[in-house]
């Protein structure tokens, strides 16, 4: 699948539409079980609190993998993107209730890094409970 957006539609300044992903203590354990990272940090708040945390914190490449799907939804192809780095800034807080946390996230093009190769560089932004999560949250993706 190619991506949907074209080269041309774009200009640096481009805004892509900003998402929420919720996190609940249930899809930690999901996804513990997918990536195999079984470290209580991530369900036990009990010890997450004995190392000094504030609580459960979720996985940063969980973290990170939420924040790249505006990029691969708005492009329309996860395939597009050819790059994507992170700094992790402050870790997701998990509350042990029935709303969890939220990631929220927002891009925009940052740059058109190359005509021929119709490659962008995407800025994200993502913050939970008012802080921000992700620093250098960067994306070449290449368009249609």
């Amino acid at each position: 699948m190619a991506a949907r957006i074209s080269y041309a539609q774009v200009a640096p300044g481009t805004e892509l539409p900003a998402r929420g992903f919720p996190v609940t203590r249930a899809t930690l354990v999901r996804y513990a079980g997918a990536s195999g990272d079984f470290n209580p940090i991530h369900w036990n708040e009990r010890f997450a609190r004995e190392v000094g945390l504030p609580d459960v914190i979720a996985h940063g490449m969980f973290t990170m993998a939420e924040a790249v799907r505006v990029v691969t939804d708005w492009a329309g192809d996860p395939g597009a993107v050819l790059e994507y780095g992170v700094r992790f800034t402050k870790p997701v807080v998990v509350p042990d209730d029935e709303t969890g946390a939220l990631i929220e996230v927002s891009g925009k093009v940052a740059a058109k890094l190359d005509d021929e190769a119709r490659t962008v560089r995407v800025d994200l932004t993502a913050a939970s409970a008012g802080q921000k999560v992700l620093g250098m949250a960067r994306a070449v993706v290449r368009l249609a």
